[in-house]
């Protein structure tokens, strides 16, 4: 397909099922994505990147939005739809589907709305929107209190009705709920789920918020976006990993037709899932617990819950307590409510695979079919029902029945399941708790039952009063006054937590017992006294403190450095922000300077750029797997750097870098580079590479690990074991020690090839050497010899139509660095091989011997595999599993020394190597000229190639002296041009001589004879008289 630009926008919807696509971002547009997308509709067609002409695959679903083109912005920023296009505008989505849901919470339904797709697909856009496009969620707010003022200024009947709406707000991160209205509720298990025989699972601790406008909500919006900023900045938490559930209960009271008090509920979810990425590249089979991280516990558990109910055969078990999200969601899913979602996609081909995954999840969700009722009941009959049931709660914990399966049977039959001894012995802590915590529910049901809503409202209002005016205080400050505001990798945090910088100095730093810094950084890497901010009279200063690790700009801060407007300023590794300074703003505006808008991208661009890496290189696509490069390591740098100060934080004797190795590192087809991350243990020289995704979840697990120590205060031991620890490596691991390259052109010309190479790690250092042979061979597997001269060819495009039959022998490895291993292999791959190839295990040496001969053979060889001889390599890896003694030996608690002295000493010796290098690189050059490196190899071959041509070259001068002597000998005055072409082209009938008709090989041996008796001087005469 031809390229397309993208703006930035939302990707694409399925509805009820719903599908949305969303335009192309800017790292999308970098790549030069192509458009794979197409929607008819409520058809959403999938093409294949691979094959654009092939037939898409279709799916079909209630709606399917386009809004990846077809728009224009008008003057109030609003996108709409341009003449003639099908771009689905934020109010077109919420007509067809939030009003749906409006509908039924008014008619006393549970309703739920939750987005599923890839990060940055769209899925926040359409819930949330951004500006004057709001999404769902604030447009069903809006309308329900507009909704609420129509029904109550309709007519007398309806204005005696009582309207009460409230709001609560959650996160689930690593399978734990935060209450973001609420920090004071925060505590390091997050917030307990418990379960309802009649309201399913729910969570008792949740602040949930009587509020009597939209505008109260969207205050209660962003104070939750605020704390959930600060949090996952402290924590290192990543926000699209994070689940939000944003809950409205909508309770309506007034009387039947027959004057009887009733009051009918509803309750909305809405909620906005964690990016969908797909988890299951990893980089590696068999991993342990570890990798099997709760943070990607949630998902999984939907999609099995979606599938479960999707099926829907009999006696099929539902798996909703697998993870807190399920449980949360049971209703929506299965249970009593009207569900809708919304699948969102991007529609570039680069996210191929994760757009397929999508659109088949929102494929079986839609299979699904839930049963609603109308959550109608009389306001007496639910007092008396909630009493009756704390009655028979207590009666229980009297009796010392059983909790837990025991109490939701007895009170779903409405019945006492009896006091015996032995139920009473039953009783574990868990279960008296579980009835104690349903009791307490009820009763605070109850008395809130008993209260007015005016006197909650009320309540609530004052409650959050002094903390609304001083948010309104700190946005009029933030416009005169210089201060500092987050950048977040999700738009919607960036700019939550903000920092003033008045006249005077400001500390920065992290937690000390004695005092509390003017702005408190919480997280690894952050030192108790960080930097130093001076206002003077509007002219801001930065001063980092010793030893602390302050970037501007991008580039390391080593003293006071003025600051100014739009400076990008990184405390330790997470910590990023922006300087905004009004009055430098103004001046720049009445100046007519630019001043443009920062992102959260730009300020990591120019951090990889001081790293090393120039991200503005061209976009064409000769370059799109640089940039692809590029991207990677922009993501993985920051994060290979809060790992980094995790470990030195937590004392785990180990350090963490980016390394960039090509494909053929590890056997794979191409020539592009992918991006990893090594573990080097700084006790011993034990190192681990692992691949990106896992690395990444690790570094979740690393997070999560940090986050108990900083709860724990040293009260509790916060370690895990080592088959959970993200810092350690089983002992079985597999590690590459080294490769090499042993180029293949030597047998396109039928030469052998007997070397002992260099073998080289990740960081192209010498880890060994190894003795390789490649060995043409004759049809019946000897070796061949130069009595074959048959075999021998003058241009490698001669073997093309011929058999071809050789060995590869590895032999041995000598000097292996980074032993004893507990066992030590080879392995490579060869032409179109589907599976690699091993040597036999070698344990307890570092001089390993294999004697490894693997015979080949190509039938009727293709010009495609003499092309692969001459230009390709064979790749030989040497893979080892550490000694279990030099495992033991890297762990945290095997050394005493700090990691924080163990990298300082590390980084020390690197100096001392650099220097050392400059002052012998004359001789390591010298040096390398002997070794035989993939240049001294090529020329090896070449030379050796060479000589075989000349020796054959030698050999059929000399037959043909023998030959001409021959005919003079025998008085003939002709030669056959037959004779002259076998001799030539090495057949049989070369070299012969021509007696009586008969002919005889002629031996080496005869020819050295022949040739050193002098008598291939007649030949020539005997050549001009034949001639």
């Amino acid at each position: 397909m031809d390229d397309t630009v993208f703006v930035k926008q939302p990707a694409c919807f399925l509805a009820l099922v719903a599908s949305l696509t969303f335009s192309h971002n800017k790292r999308e547009k970098a790549r030069n994505a192509k458009l794979i997308i197409e929607m008819h509709g409520p058809t959403t067609v999938l093409l294949d990147p691979d094959d654009p002409t092939k037939e898409g695959r279709r799916f079909n679903y209630d709606h399917s939005y386009w809004s990846h083109d077809g728009f224009e912005e008008q003057s109030d920023g609003y996108l709409a739809p341009s003449g003639g296009t099908n771009y689905a505008d934020q109010k077109g989505v919420f007509n067809d589907l939030g009003k749906g849901v409006l509908k039924n919470a008014w008619e006393g339904y549970n309703c739920s709305l939750f987005a599923y797709g890839q990060t940055g697909s769209g899925k926040s856009w359409s819930v949330v929107g951004y500006g004057t496009n709001k999404g769902i969620v604030p447009m069903f707010c809006e309308q329900l209190f507009a909704e609420i003022e129509n029904r109550r200024t309709a007519d007398d009947t309806n204005s005696s009705c009582e309207y009460q709406v409230t709001f609560s707000m959650l996160e689930i991160y690593n399978e734990k709920v935060r209450d973001l209205l609420n920090n004071k509720s925060s505590k390091k298990a997050g917030l307990t789920v418990r379960q309802h025989p009649k309201k399913g699972f729910y969570v008792p601790e949740l602040l949930q918020t009587p509020v009597a406008s939209y505008k109260e909500i969207e205050k209660r919006m962003d104070e939750g976006t605020q704390n959930r900023t600060v949090a996952a900045t402290n924590m290192n938490q990543t926000s699209s990993r994070a689940h939000t559930i944003v809950k409205i209960d909508l309770v309506q009271k007034g009387s039947n037709k027959d004057g009887t008090n009733m009051t009918k509920t509803s309750s909305v979810n809405l909620v906005d899932l964690a990016g969908s990425e797909r988890a299951d590249s990893t980089g590696a089979t068999g991993e342990r617990l570890k990798e099997g991280a709760a943070i990607n516990q949630s998902l999984s558990a939907l999609g099995n819950v979606i599938a479960a109910l999707a099926e829907n055969k009999p006696g099929t078990i539902v798996p909703y307590r697998d993870s807190v999200l399920t449980k949360l969601l049971k209703n929506a899913l299965g249970g009593n409510s009207k569900t809708i979602m919304v699948a969102a996609i991007s529609p570039a081909d680069i996210n191929y695979e994760e757009t397929l995954s999508t659109l088949r999840y929102a494929d079986r969700a839609k299979q699904i079919k839930t049963k609603a009722v109308v959550n109608e009941t009389p306001t007496e009959k639910l007092i008396r029902e909630l009493k009756e049931e704390n009655t028979r709660l207590m009666e229980l914990l009297k009796s010392g029945g059983g909790g837990g399966p025991i109490v939701e049977a007895a009170v779903a039959a409405g019945s006492d399941p009896g006091g015996s001894d032995a139920a009473a012995a039953e009783m574990s802590d868990e279960e008296l708790e579980e009835l104690k915590a349903q009791m307490e529910e009820n009763k605070k049901e109850m008395d809130e039952m008993k209260r007015t809503w005016e006197e909650k409202l009320k309540a609530a209002q004052d409650a959050l009063q002094e903390k609304d005016m001083a948010e309104e205080r700190r946005k009029q400050k933030c416009l005169s006054t210089p201060h500092l505001y987050n950048l977040n990798v999700d738009p919607q945090l960036t700019g939550k937590v903000v920092y003033m910088i008045e006249e005077g100095q400001h500390t920065i730093g992290n937690k000390c017992p004695n005092s509390t810094p003017d702005i408190l950084l919480i997280g690894p890497n952050i030192r108790k006294e960080h930097a130093v901010i001076c206002n003077d009279n509007g002219n801001v200063a930065l001063r980092p403190c010793q030893g602390a690790g302050v970037r501007l700009n991008g580039e390391l801060v080593l003293s006071e450095t003025d600051v100014h407007h739009h400076d990008r300023i990184l405390f330790g590794s997470n910590h990023l922000y922006v300087f905004y300074h009004p009055a430098e703003m103004e001046a720049a505006k009445l100046a007519g300077r630019p001043v443009r808008e920062i992102t959260y991208d730009d300020a990591q661009e120019e951090i990889a750029r001081f790293s090393g890496l120039n991200m503005n290189d061209s976009d064409s696509d000769d370059n799109k797997m640089s940039q692809l490069l590029k991207e990677d390591l922009m993501d993985l740098i920051p994060m290979v750097n809060e790992a980094n100060a995790i470990s030195e934080e937590l004392d785990r004797k180990v350090q963490f870098e980016v390394v960039v190795l090509s494909a053929a590192a590890f056997g794979q087809k191409g020539d592009h580079s992918e991006v990893w991350v090594q573990m080097n243990s700084l006790v011993n020289d034990l190192r681990w590479i692992w691949p990106k995704n896992k690395f990444i979840n690790r570094k979740y697990l690393m997070a999560e690990m940090y986050e108990n120590y900083e709860s724990s205060q040293g009260e509790e031991d916060w370690q895990w074991p080592d088959e959970r620890d993200p810092f350690t490596e089983s002992a079985d691991a597999e590690v590459l020690i080294g490769s090499t390259s042993v180029y293949l052109k030597n047998l396109a010309f039928v030469v052998d090839f007997r070397e002992q190479l260099e073998l080289l790690d990740y960081g192209g250092k010498k880890s060994g050497l190894i003795q390789v042979e490649l060995v043409p061979c004759r049809s019946d597997g000897k070796e061949v010899s130069e009595e074959d001269e048959d075999l021998f060819v003058d241009d490698s495009d001669e073997l093309i139509g011929r058999d071809v039959h050789f060995q590869i022998r590895i032999l041995s490895c000598r000097g292996l660095a980074g032993g004893p291993y507990q066992s030590v292999w080879c392995r490579y791959s060869f032409y179109l091989d589907t599976q690699t190839t091993e040597t036999k295990r070698v344990g307890g040496t570092i001089n390993p011997d294999f004697n490894h001969i693997d015979s080949r053979s190509m039938l009727t060889s293709t010009k495609q595999f003499v092309k692969y001889l001459e230009s390709q390599f064979l790749r030989v890896e040497v893979w080892g599993v550490y000694s279990e003694a030099k495992v033991n030996e890297a762990k945290p608690a095997a050394s005493k020394t700090a990691t924080r002295d163990l990298v300082q000493a590390k980084q020390e010796a690197k100096l001392a190597e650099s220097r050392f290098t400059s002052l012998v690189r004359s001789t390591v050059n010298q040096e390398s000229e002997k070794k035989p490196t993939d240049q001294n190899q090529k020329r090896l071959i070449k030379q050796k190639t060479m000589q075989r041509k000349n020796e054959m070259y030698q050999r059929k001068i000399i037959q043909l002296q023998h030959l001409l002597s021959e005919a003079e000998r025998n008085g003939r005055t002709t030669i056959e041009i037959a004779e002259l072409i076998g001799l030539l082209n090495g057949h049989p009938t070369t070299g012969t001589t021509a007696t009586n008709g008969h002919h005889s090989p002629v031996t080496p041996t005869a020819m050295k004879q022949y040739q050193s008796e002098g008598r291939g001087s007649s030949s020539r005469s005997a050549t001009c008289n034949l001639m």
